[in-house]
């Protein structure tokens, strides 16, 4: 059986940008805290090369303005840059106009930096979804190949469980590509297995099952997903924020270089383009 190729993506955003912080973190205290993605981006490349795999890496333009040397390397290195947004504002939190312009303003931003398109799309927080899908089609109109912006499943801050599990065309065959991150079917139920919390809070053996499972019953690549900032057990830690924030961000920090180590070897990794734009090649 030919081995699936599966798509490794980073979102690129730093410890006090997540969404869970919107309300003890303002966007005023960004420019006064200390950013840590520039080393943790180094790590994770370094941990790429050293396995041989190329990935998508979906980046805030606001990341951008302050770090395109770290940016274009990315680029230069073989790896996808994909847009993730200006400044990780979730979708259900903008109107169709402002959405239309932090999408176009971002890209432009992007495409600048690295001298090349760019051609995905990864909304913040996963937050497109059935009460707001007129964004696919800004994405389009905007130049996006690819949408990786809907969760397929029940959770309390996204998801769109009756969403399709797999890639497919936002209405009709000329609509834009979207990429849902991976879920597993267990029973009649969708469970994640595409990274993110999920990866850090359950054991490693269980997501290298799904994932398995994914490949060689549904035939299908996974896309899977984590941040910077997951590798970073010595980020300055927040106070105020609920026990269930506080275990959702900061639970194994310390344990995911290496299951990242271990899912890189385990499975063939690629970048989204080249296997959902430019076909399913192992």
């Amino acid at each position: 059986m030919t081995l699936i190729r599966n798509a490794m993506t980073v979102d690129v955003e730093d410890y006090f940008q997540v969404s869970a912080f919107e309300s003890s973190i303002p966007r005023e205290r960004w420019e006064k805290l200390p950013c840590r993605v520039q080393g943790n981006i180094e790590r994770i490349v370094t941990l790429f090369d050293e396995h041989r795999v190329s990935a998508t890496f979906f980046v805030l333009g606001w990341i951008a303005e302050r770090y395109p040397s770290m940016v274009r390397e990315l680029s230069e290195l073989g790896h996808e840059v994909a847009s993730h947004g200006y400044d990780h504002v979730r979708v259900i939190n903008q109107s169709r106009s402002e959405f239309r312009a932090d999408v176009r303003r971002t890209k432009a931003l992007l495409e600048d930096t690295i001298g090349a398109p760019v051609k995905g799309y990864r909304a913040a927080s996963y937050s497109i979804g059935r009460d707001n899908l007129w964004a696919l089609d800004e994405l389009l109109e905007a130049g996006h190949a690819y949408s990786s912006s809907i969760y397929p499943i029940h959770h309390d801050l996204y998801g769109m469980p009756e969403a399709p599990r797999f890639a497919f065309r936002h209405q009709n065959d000329d609509g834009i590509l979207e990429v849902p991150v991976t879920t597993v079917m267990v029973g009649q139920r969708k469970f994640p297995c595409g990274g993110g919390g999920y990866f850090r809070l359950l054991p490693y053996a269980l997501s290298r099952w799904a994932l398995r499972r994914v490949n060689r019953n549904d035939g299908e690549p996974a896309v899977f997903y984590f941040h910077p900032w997951e590798i970073d057990p010595e980020q300055p830690r927040q106070r105020g924020i609920s026990l269930k924030t506080r275990i959702r961000h900061y639970l194994n920090l310390s344990r995911t270089e290496a299951r990242l180590t271990r899912l890189l070897r385990d499975f063939s990794w690629g970048r989204m383009d080249e296997i959902f734009l430019h076909g399913r090649a192992g």
